[in-house]
């Protein structure tokens, strides 16, 4: 799986064109705004790539997180007696 070795921008990367078929309504609305289409499918992909990055790690990782959430339930969290709040 990939890493995030730096927090994902859409403006720091080399750009490589592409050639995706867009719904032609949409298309013409978006120029009709002044829609920058490349820099909204960036942002837009970019966000969809972190969800599904995150969410395959929760997957991944899930029988770790359920035994560290049952041994805190269990045991209480480690260091709740020098809490002050």
């Amino acid at each position: 799986m990939a890493q995030f070795d730096k927090p994902l921008s859409a403006g720091d990367a080399a750009r490589r064109p592409v050639n995706p078929s867009i719904n032609a309504h949409i298309l013409d609305l978006a120029r009709e705004l002044g829609i920058n289409l490349s820099q909204t499918v960036d942002s837009f992909l970019t966000a969809k790539i972190q969800r599904r990055y995150w969410e395959r790690w929760n997957d991944d990782n899930r029988d770790a997180i359920d035994a560290y959430n049952a041994r805190i339930a269990q045991e209480g969290l480690p260091l709740t007696r020098y809490r002050g709040f």
